[in-house]
């Protein structure tokens, strides 16, 4: 099946089974903007307890905080969003459709690579085990064609962005031959620039208000609050403060579902060290971050580093953590050494000093920062997309699968009595009220045991007891795991020691160690 019509299933299933809407549906919608339903807001919560215990409860110097959404505007003036958070955004005449520059270019480079990937998995079906992919690379002319495309076209790329050229980055689109995925044609408009922030007004009166900002990323809440934090805490460097938070951009081409979208989530850490340090943290930061995504079980295949070439003026490194999704390898995360620039900023706009006193320097300086930044929405669509599984069955039958890691599962026991008569569903009820306590456990008697199991099956519960006639008798019940669909008789009384370790976050945390 083509990736693209798998993601088209990916959608439907997170409507269909409870865990996105599009927001506003009620109204037609309203354009990138999603809602979380019931099994997707549990979803949601997971990955940011896995996260956010990961940062505060496993770092004795990393504690969190919740800055306000709404912040003074100067901050914005002090950040460089106000006159640089912008956009080459580019029209095509025919389909009057708005298209970011940088965006289509990128993608002109992803089909370079999905061409080379193509040669390779042909050659190494065809030669099978004595497969030298990197000599391969190396010696096939076809191969070495796109990539010497690939690389040209990259180079241009990063140079244009440099600036950003906007004429360099039109004639890239122009040499490239891009259409419009539209109108198909080349019809495009000059390439011009596009804030993203939301602005609003704060204020009682028309004649008296004042224009602010919806926050364009959680980080600038960090920076401004980083020595309250450090004094009320006794914090020494180097030390972390954590955050998770909503942010908004007004992103023209927000699409391929949740991955851009106007509104949106982060989990933010600002990691603050002794200048001339900053290398060596970054590099910790970013092995400490891949390892958190491969705790999961995606495998370390479906990772990679992405190292910026072209850096922010203020950074001094910069990398991307890339998933593989059905649309290629797309960023999840990034870890940026930001200087000490946003701090220097902010005591230049505010005109006082927020300089760190190091008692073992015995003298202040202003702390340089490595920042590790992840979106809560691509994260969730990165673990959506690894676990849904179409598997055909012995009989026949497909079942739909979310191979969702336990702990991270909305539901984690579903307790399902076979019959609704003859006292099954009040045992069933039982297990149910002395097992919520510990994780989330769902009751379930509607439609036939077979269709609860698919059910639970698509929301990824990692486990479900039936409750029979037997259990009445022994005490004992039905315990069926997901992924296998194997089933084996337990005592009622072993369930919580045979489940709760396996579907605690906690059990991921282990791994981190």
């Amino acid at each position: 099946m083509a990736q693209e019509d798998v993601f088209k299933k990916i959608v439907s299933h997170c409507k269909e089974y409870g865990f996105v809407f599009p927001s506003s549906e009620l109204y037609d919608g309203l354009g990138a903007v999603y809602d979380y339903g019931q099994n997707g807001v549990e979803l949601k919560n997971n990955i940011k307890e896995y996260w956010w215990k990961s940062m505060v409860l496993l770092h004795e110097n990393i504690v969190g905080i919740d800055s306000a959404i709404f912040m003074h505007p100067t901050i914005w003036k002090a950040s460089g969003h106000v006159d640089a958070f912008n956009d080459p955004l580019i029209d095509n005449r025919d389909s009057k459709k708005r298209y970011r520059a940088d965006v289509l270019i990128e993608d002109q480079i992803a089909k370079y690579d999905e061409k080379i990937a193509k040669e390779v998995a042909k050659a190494k079906k065809r030669f099978g085990d004595s497969f030298d992919e990197a000599k391969f690379i190396e010696t096939n002319a076809r191969v070495q064609e796109h990539k010497q495309k690939r690389d040209a076209l990259h180079q241009r790329y990063t140079e244009a962005m440099q600036g950003p050229d906007l004429d360099a980055l039109k004639q890239i689109i122009i040499d490239e031959e891009i259409v419009d995925p539209i109108s198909g044609t080349k019809n495009w408009t000059d390439v011009r620039q596009f804030n993203l922030m939301f602005s609003t007004e704060m204020g009682s009166a028309s004649d008296a208000t004042s224009k602010i900002y919806l926050r364009p990323e959680t980080a600038q809440g960090i920076f401004v609050n980083y020595l309250n934090v450090q004094k009320t805490g006794r914090m020494k460097i180097p030390f972390g403060i954590a955050q998770i938070g909503k942010a908004f951009r007004n992103e023209i081409v927000a699409r391929q579902f949740i991955f851009r979208m106007r509104e949106f989530e982060q989990m933010e850490m600002q990691f603050f060290v002794k200048p001339g340090t900053e290398m060596e943290w970054f590099q910790k930061w970013k092995e400490t971050r891949m390892k958190w995504h491969q705790a999961l079980g995606f495998g370390a295949e479906n990772y990679r580093f992405h190292d910026h070439e072209k850096l922010a003026f203020y950074a001094n490194a910069a990398t991307d953590i890339e998933f593989k999704m059905p649309f290629g390898f797309k960023e999840v995360e990034g870890i940026h050494s930001r200087t000490d620039y946003d701090l220097t900023q902010h005591e230049k706009f505010s005109g006082k000093s927020i300089k760190y006193f190091d008692p073992q320097e015995n003298k202040s300086y202003t702390p340089y920062d490595i920042e590790t930044s992840i979106g809560v929405d691509r994260m969730f669509l990165s673990v959506m997309c690894h676990s849904y599984c179409e598997e055909k069955l012995e009989n026949g039958e497909t079942r739909v699968v979310l191979k969702l890691p336990a702990p991270l599962a909305p539901v984690k026991l579903a307790v399902l009595p076979l019959l609704k008569k003859d006292g099954l569903p009040e045992k069933a009820r039982e297990i149910v009220n002395d097992l919520k306590f510990h994780f989330n456990t769902h009751y379930d008697e509607k439609d036939t045991i077979g269709k609860r199991y698919r059910r639970q099956d698509a929301i990824g519960t990692p486990y479900c007891v039936t409750v029979d006639h037997d259990t009445l008798k022994d005490n004992c019940v039905t315990l069926r795991f997901r992924d296998t669909m194997e089933q084996e008789r337990v005592s009622i009384d072993q369930l919580r020691a045979i489940i709760e370790d396996k579907v605690s976050i906690s059990s991921l945390l282990k791994k981190l160690q």
